[in-house]
């Protein structure tokens, strides 16, 4: 896999040509974030905007705040989404000290370590209003090696087990659900009770 991802005049073509089902797993990320009243969103990974681009027309009314470790991709991020507030921060960091109703990420928690991730579910529960949910949409490590589709740059890509990540999310205290799987991808809508 090409090294695309702090590259946004490239990012969504590398997307296409990478992961045939790029678009099927934005549209899914969105409609699992659909049919709650989510006033304050964030995007951890937002990258150029393509999946809070998607989120936002389920909740035009909704403040969205942003965060990426890349300033050009937030730039990019920033002319489709002039109205968000843009954060340059790692998963890794602390999130914005603020309560969501949605939390959403795409594409981006799989380059976290198995400890990183469930240090990032933990926090985002707790920046979760209660009754909020956290979209995760991502690369898994499917059951059947043939499912493999999407190429994994090595030391990079950090893709682990749907049903470890799914444990995960029931150890910070969501009520996860997969939504939409096909291969080596996932959607998963957690919820906050």
């Amino acid at each position: 896999m090409e090294q695309f991802h702090f590259r946004p005049e490239r990012y969504l073509d590398s997307m296409h040509n990478e992961m045939p089902e790029y678009d099927r797993l934005q549209d899914e990320a969105a409609r699992a974030g659909a049919g709650i009243d989510a006033r304050e969103i964030l995007e951890l990974g937002i990258g150029t905007g393509e999946t809070a681009r998607r989120v936002v027309a389920f909740h035009p009314d909704a403040r969205l705040t942003g965060l990426d470790e890349s300033p050009p991709m937030l730039e990019r991020a920033r002319e489709t989404l002039p109205g968000a507030t843009l954060v340059v921060g790692r998963l890794q960091d602390p999130l914005p000290p603020f309560r969501y109703d949605l939390v959403v990420s795409a594409l981006a928690v799989h380059h976290l370590t198995r400890a990183e991730k469930r240090d990032l579910f933990a926090r985002v529960a707790a920046v979760l209003e209660p009754g909020g949910r956290f979209v995760l949409a991502d690369v898994v490590v499917p059951d059947d090696p043939a499912d493999v589709v999407t190429p994994i740059e090595e030391g990079y890509d950090l893709p682990d087990r749907l049903e470890d990540q799914l444990d995960w999310l029931r150890e910070a205290g969501f009520e996860p659900e997969v939504r939409w799987s096909h291969r080596d991808l996932a959607v998963i809508a957690a919820r906050r009770p």
